[in-house]
């Protein structure tokens, strides 16, 4: 048994499984993987990595595999696909994800393979595991899939409260201990919150609500989480690089790899200087047409070329930043409200309002270096065909951003 020192979770015993696949290659690679990907730029104490994320999942895991009742090869099971869940993630975590899936049909929890091979799948088959039943787990199937992905899972648990500790956000504060307790499966099998739990329920879904614009989706991180993603496209179409290999980097070895690199050296600087792109345009939902909202990655890319031509600027100065719709996936959470397991979004009306919110948060975003940010604004108004009141166009000087802009101390 190994004892850790973690600043969310005091003292994480590690045992078993667990503690075998700590030292594995692929374990100790999450060290050099920073959870929040860019958002560093914005709170500079935002540092933690997937490696004490995982640890933390894992402590969750036992917790909630204890209350469970789930014990021998089903509880093995589970805590190692806790401890692993995230050893597909590439640099940066998810910031480089769509890119290297358009390239390899693989998302970060499609492990199969990594675990088939090296040591982490000896340490499981040591322990008389089966690596494919474990990566199913990381995915979220079966039963007990749910504790590790699922809308009840200890992974979003433990990220809530460490991003929070991290940033200084107090918007993901939970009570993880309460949660984590009142788990339990209903007759179909299903993990759902224990009866007298919608409050509990909610208060998940009020963070992460919380958390998105302040922290996850904050302007700053998106503009540079599509700077460095703009990177790595070009250093795969520029060098002998190709998207496995990518996904197998860690942050260190893709900014070098950047910066020896003559077509993405300008890119390293920028991101190594804090050298950002401004918001040229900034466009809510309701302003954008519905056909700009499930672009292909190549519609993406000629749009960014005619604006870049109207506005006469490089083309590789201009990004076109279009989130997915919003959703609230755990707004399907389930709870037992008079012994019948109920979908939250049912039982609970703050719902309708955290999805209102969710929607007035989206933007769309175009950037570009500051100098060019008036051109280019009034170019991909008119290219994206945006009806847009003049204050959202070039420098934003939107209530949302000051709001957000003063909160972080960082502008962008």
């Amino acid at each position: 048994m190994k004892t850790i020192k973690d600043s969310v979770h005091d003292h994480i015993e590690v045992g078993g499984v667990a503690r075998d696949l700590l030292d594995t290659p692929a374990v100790q690679r999450l060290r050099h993987i920073v959870q929040l990907g860019t958002s560093s730029l914005v709170y500079p104490s935002a540092n933690h990595t997937r490696f004490e994320h995982s640890l933390g999942v894992y402590h969750l895991a036992c917790e909630a595999l204890d209350h469970l009742g789930v014990a021998g090869r089903n509880a093995k099971r589970v805590k190692a696909a806790a401890l692993l869940h995230d050893v597909g993630h590439g640099p940066f975590s998810h910031n480089l994800e769509p890119l290297t899936h358009r390239r390899t049909g693989k998302y970060h929890d499609d492990v199969h393979e990594l675990f088939e091979r090296g040591e982490v799948g000896a340490v499981l088959r040591e322990h008389d595991l089966s690596p494919a039943r474990v990566a199913d787990l990381v995915a979220g199937d079966g039963k007990y899939g749910q504790v590790v992905s699922g809308e009840l899972d200890v992974d979003r648990m433990d990220y809530l409260v460490r991003d929070a500790h991290h940033t200084g956000v107090p918007y993901g504060t939970i009570d993880h201990g309460r949660l984590v307790r009142e788990l339990t499966f209903d007759e179909d099998d299903d993990l759902v919150l224990d009866e007298g739990n919608v409050q509990t329920a909610e208060s998940l879904l009020v963070a992460r609500a919380l958390m998105i614009p302040t922290v996850y989706n904050h302007h700053v991180t998106r503009i540079s989480k599509t700077m460095l993603r703009r990177a790595a496209e070009r250093l795969l179409e520029s060098t002998d690089v190709d998207a496995e290999e990518l996904r197998r980097m860690d942050d260190p070895g893709f900014l070098v790899a950047l910066r020896e690199t003559p077509e993405t050296e300008s890119f390293a600087r920028r991101f190594d200087e804090r050298d950002l792109h401004k918001r040229a345009l900034w466009a809510e939902l309701d302003d954008t047409p519905e056909s700009l909202l499930d672009l292909a990655h190549e519609d993406v890319r000629g749009y960014e070329l005619e604006i870049a031509e109207r506005a006469g600027v490089p083309e590789a100065d201009v990004v076109l930043d279009v989130p997915g719709e919003p959703e609230m996936t755990e707004s399907s959470t389930r709870v037992l409200v008079n012994g019948d397991a109920r979908v939250l979004h049912e039982q609970s009306p703050l719902v309708d309002a955290l999805r209102a919110a969710n929607r007035a948060q989206w933007r769309l975003g175009v950037y570009a270096p500051a100098e060019d940010t008036e051109a280019v604004g009034t170019a991909a108004a008119d290219v994206l065909g945006l009806d847009l009141d003049g204050a959202l166009v070039s420098e934003v000087r939107s209530g949302l951003q000051e709001t957000l802009g003063s909160f972080s101390g960082e502008d962008a």
